[in-house]
């Protein structure tokens, strides 16, 4: 069954620079591998632990302060007390070529120098993995494979988007309903209010 590779990050002594582990470490997980990272100044013995509690396949430590010839063997010597001799020790830093010749003869892996390529590291990993264990770590082709099809799967998985409903249309307000103006009584024309009054004081004395 095919899984994920597991790999330790470690920094160990006082050395305080982690740029460049922290990219070996982005650069790993963006390959497809689970990166655990311990941060600054881990002794040797906190970083063994690591790797055993957390169950990694690759401790790979970045050393920069000159003291390699002291920390990688010390970290090999606590993987094999602690069992997990068998796990892939790398890792890199400024290394001369003659120690890097020295330590392999110890039993460690192939260290990387300055400038190294990322990618040329997540394949020197890929490739020992792939000898120890064959047939559990995904190749590069189906890493890359697999990434469309979950795509299409999440969209499948995705609700589809509704289309919004139709705003009912709003009516024009009815126009309020003018009643006419009474009309008012027409008068003879010529008359006025003195001229009727003058009218009805003569009718009365008519009668």
């Amino acid at each position: 069954m095919q899984r994920k590779i597991r790999v330790l990050v470690g920094k160990p002594g006082l050395d305080g620079h982690d740029r460049g582990a922290k990219v070996v470490a982005a650069a790993l997980r963006d390959a497809g591998m689970e990166v655990v990272y311990t941060g600054l100044h881990q002794t040797p013995a906190q970083i063994v632990e690591a790797a055993a509690q957390e169950d990694v396949d690759v401790v790979a430590l970045s050393i920069l302060s000159g003291a390699h010839m002291h920390l990688f063997p010390e970290v090999m010597k606590l993987m094999r007390a602690r069992g997990i001799g068998d796990r892939l020790l790398t890792g890199g830093g400024i290394i001369p070529p003659e120690d890097m010749g020295t330590l392999a003869g110890m039993g460690v892996g192939r260290l990387f120098g300055p400038g190294a390529s990322t990618q040329d590291i997540a394949q020197y990993i890929r490739e020992w993995f792939a000898e120890i264990h064959p047939g559990e770590a995904p190749s590069r082709a189906t890493t890359r494979a697999s990434r469309p099809a979950k795509t299409a799967a999440a969209k499948r998985r995705a609700p589809t988007k509704r289309a919004p409903a139709a705003r009912p249309r709003r009516r024009a307000p009815a126009k309020p309903k003018v009643r006419p103006a009474a009309r008012a009584k027409r008068r003879p024309a010529g008359t006025t209010r003195r001229a009727s009054g003058r009218r009805a004081t003569a009718k009365r004395g008519r009668g």
